[in-house]
This record gives C-alpha cells, structure tokens and sequence, in this order.
C-alpha cells in the first residue's frame, strides 16, 4: 500500500508528528508496558488506523466510487485530515456542532440528520459555513426551515432527500414522496437539489451473503431515480454506504459515493460480523485490575464511562467487550466506574493490578467518552489525540 500524504488541498491541522509516530507500527504488549498513563485510557494504534484508511480509501478507488467518511466514529480533526490527504472528497457529520468542529473552506460536509433540527438552520443560515454545506430533507417542514433559513445565503444551498431503503429509522418510504420534496426543492430559488441519500444500516450479513439484500437496496434507490427522471430530475450525487457494507458498495452501481465511519477503528461489531481481521481493531481501552476478592471474577477500572453500554449486535451474549490476551473472560456486568470480568473458563486469570487491554464492542461512543485518546508507534512515548468533537451532539 502507498503512504498517505501529508499534503492535502484541504487542511484542518498538521498531522506530521502523528504521521512519523506510525511510520513503525506498535504491538499491544509494548502499550500495556507504558505505564506513565493513568487508567483506564484509549490507546489507539496509528499504524493501523492509516492502513485502515488506505484500504477503504483504496477500494473506493478501484471500484470508482467517491469516499466521504463520517467523522461520527473518530470525532479527531487529525483523522479527517488523514482521511482528506487519503483521498476523501469531504466529510460526513453527524450534527451541526461536528460541522463546525471541521470547518474548512476546502472541505465539503454532509449533515446526515434531518435538516429540521436548530443546528442544521444555524448552519444553513450562515452564508460562510452553508457554502461548504450539504443538507438532508425527509418532510416537508425540513425543506421550509431550510428555506426559511438561507434567506440570505450567496449560493443556493445543496439539498439531498433522505429515502429509507429498508433501516426505518429517517427517510421517505415512497419515490412518490422523495418527488414531491424534490419538486419542493426544486421551486426555492435558495435551494438545490443535489440528489438522494440512503442509508443500508439495516445490512449485516457477512460480506459474501450481501448481494442479495443490497440488490434490495439498488432496486428501491433506482425506483426513486427512475421517477425522477421522469418529472426531469437527476441525482448528481446518491449518497450511501456503512462500515459493514463498505467493500460491497459496488454492488449499488447508482451510489457515487459512500459514508462509512466505524472502518477507521474497527471494534468486535465489526470483528464478529465478519466485516474486518481482530488485528483491524486500532483503538482498545487500556484498564488496571483493581480487584480480585470475589472467586471467579476481577473487576477493572473502567465501567460504562470507558467502555459505554452496548452489547455486541452478532453475539449479543458475548459481554461487554473482548479481552484479547484473556480470550474466555467475559465483562458480565458494567457499573459507572468498575468492569466486572468472569473468570471461571480462563486457563489463567489476570492479576492485581496488572493492566489488561479490551476492544470495546462499538467504537463510536468509546470515543464520545474521552477527551483524549493516545497515539502509538514504533518504540517513542506516545502522542496525545484530541477528540475535537467529544459532545458535539447539538
């Protein structure tokens, strides 16, 4: 794989220091022997983050399919600039305050909410911030506040419509309905319709069990398109994709572009569903065995607030995340600051005080717990890594 450059168009913040720290990779026995670090913390392997970046980086090449990853998952201006240098087109944010947290006139950023929220007005009001903007409408009332809002903008601001293609979470059910809010569209003069946004969050077959229901996914994007180019309209963009479904997207021959998120960490949702290696996983919480006086449990110092509650979606009795060096341990029970490990199938068990490594089960609110992570490679101390969008969910 080529390196990734240092050099971009688009520049949030100089990740050189960052870049020369992973030019060597680490091993996860060399971070657990750092010890001038508090636990618990977030070790983050470098090395493996900027190859995991060139790999998906490098498949949305091949395949000619664009790449705007979401910054949901690292919520790090220093990731998204990796990720500009690998090739991104833009970026996709979750809410207005990431928006903000990666401003750049050079980078284009998608909102993936509906646009009906106060944020996304803010930004759509703002003449400066709505030029680099893309929006997303699933009602009617969305594309009002949006017009309502950039009352005074320069450019017409880029509007996608958000059609649900079988997650049933946001997004118009019928091409029916995507027209009418395209029509909308359409008729404000501030506004322009930039093409249709799709999320296929509801796929998690194993990769080679994925045609089938993204052929699903192709017919439903194609009976909206269909119809709107009966009435006249075309989607210059049709915006998809998810980590699980990344190196599928090509199946979908009408998305020109893909969103995934989670691919830059990895973590046991990915693990288990088959989507990436255990050694893709690039982010782990270093934690310290605080206790051992029950039998058949130790209990760690990092409770929901390191680790977050989720349970693995494709072994959800699996626990609440995996210990690599303890393979049959098993995180039973979370209180706020202490992490309650099973112990009785284990050959060996951790001891007092010894630190131990965990891949969290969903990397994205890890991340949102922390104010920092710690980048490590080759042999030097490691780096710090701001989450510049921790809490940035307005």
């Amino acid at each position: 794989m080529q390196a990734i450059s240092s050099e971009s168009t688009a520049k949030l913040c100089d990740v050189g220091p960052y870049a020369e720290l992973a030019a060597k990779p680490c091993t996860w026995p060399q971070v657990l022997e750092y010890d001038r670090l508090a636990t618990p913390y977030l070790a983050i392997d470098g090395a493996m983050v900027l190859q995991n970046i060139r790999r998906l980086s490098e498949y949305c090449q091949s395949k000619g399919v664009k790449f705007r990853p979401h910054t949901k998952t690292h919520k790090s201006r220093v990731l998204a600039q990796f990720q500009c240098d690998a090739g991104a087109i833009g970026l996709t944010v979750a809410k207005a305050g990431e928006f903000e947290t990666f401003a750049s006139s050079e980078i284009d950023r998608l909102i993936a909410y509906p646009a009906i929220s106060p944020g996304a007005r803010r930004i759509a009001g703002d003449p400066q911030q709505s030029a680099s903007g893309l929006f997303t409408v699933d009602s009617q009332q969305a594309v009002e506040c949006l017009i309502e809002a950039s009352s005074s903008a320069k450019l017409p601001l880029r509007v996608l419509v958000d059609a649900d293609v079988g997650m049933g979470r946001t997004g118009v059910s019928t091409p029916a309905e995507s027209l009418a809010l395209a029509e909308q569209v359409d008729r404000a003069t501030n506004l322009h319709l930039a093409g249709l946004f799709v999320y296929p969050g509801h796929v998690w077959a194993p990769p080679g069990e994925q045609q089938q229901p993204l052929e699903v996914v192709a017919d439903i994007i194609d009976s909206h398109l269909q119809l709107w180019a009966s009435k006249g309209f075309a989607a210059e963009i049709v915006s998809a994709g998810s980590t699980p479904t990344a190196y599928q997207s090509h199946l979908v021959k009408s998305v020109t572009e893909i969103r995934s998120g989670t691919y830059v960490y990895n973590d046991m949702n990915t693990v288990r569903g088959g989507f990436c290696e255990f050694n893709s996983c690039a982010a782990r919480v270093i934690a310290t065995v605080v206790s051992t006086a029950v039998p058949g449990q130790v209990v760690l110092d990092s409770g929901s607030k390191a680790l977050a509650i989720d349970r693995c979606i494709p072994a959800p009795d699996s626990g609440h995340g995996f210990l690599p060096d303890y393979p049959q341990a098993v995180i039973t029970a979370l209180s706020e600051e202490h992490a309650q490990v099973a112990i009785g199938e284990c050959d060996r068990a951790p001891k007092l005080g010894e630190r131990v490594q965990i891949v969290p089960n969903h990397i994205c609110p890890v991340i949102n717990l922390t104010n920092e992570a710690w980048w490590f490679g080759s042999e030097q101390s490691p780096i710090e890594l701001p989450i510049d969008a921790r809490g940035k969910s307005r």
